[in-house]
């Protein structure tokens, strides 16, 4: 019985591992959009959309928005600037400069983790912002999941 080389096995061993860790970077749980408990606003993708675009800038309630985002190198980020807005993150942060720039708009606040997006809309009443869907806890409101 013939058995491969081991630089043969090694390269098989490295492009499986290889596969696998591609598969696991992409391999994030849905985004949950997630407001303070008390919000009792309608929500739907075009509604958020243009509220974390900075086109609206208060709920159906009448309350100003405050926007809340997980730090670009999340990939929470990723996902939702893709699935809800449309863009890539340097699409996202390229219209942010712009529109900061311009005088017309804030940008979302980042955090650094998921616990301080759901600190941060917890106890704010008019925050919103999104974050991986298994970390949501009791303290925030679901509103929508992409």
């Amino acid at each position: 019985m013939l058995l491969p080389s081991p630089k043969k096995t090694w390269k098989v061993v490295c492009v499986v591992s290889t596969m696998a860790l591609m598969n696991m970077s992409h391999a994030i749980a849905d985004v949950a959009v997630v407001v303070h408990p008390t919000n009792d606003s309608t929500f739907d993708q075009g509604t958020i959309k243009k509220i974390f675009l900075g086109k609206t800038k208060s709920y159906t309630n009448g309350r100003s928005a405050i926007l809340i985002s997980a730090n670009y190198s999340d990939p929470a980020t990723e996902e939702f600037n893709s699935k809800v807005l449309g863009k890539s993150s340097s699409q996202v942060k390229a219209y942010w400069s712009k529109i900061l720039f311009t005088g017309k708009g804030t940008p979302p606040q980042e955090m650094d983790s998921n616990a301080a997006v759901i600190s941060s809309i917890a106890s704010n009443p008019d925050a919103i912002g999104y974050l991986d869907a298994s970390a949501v806890t009791s303290d925030v409101k679901v509103v929508a999941t992409f």
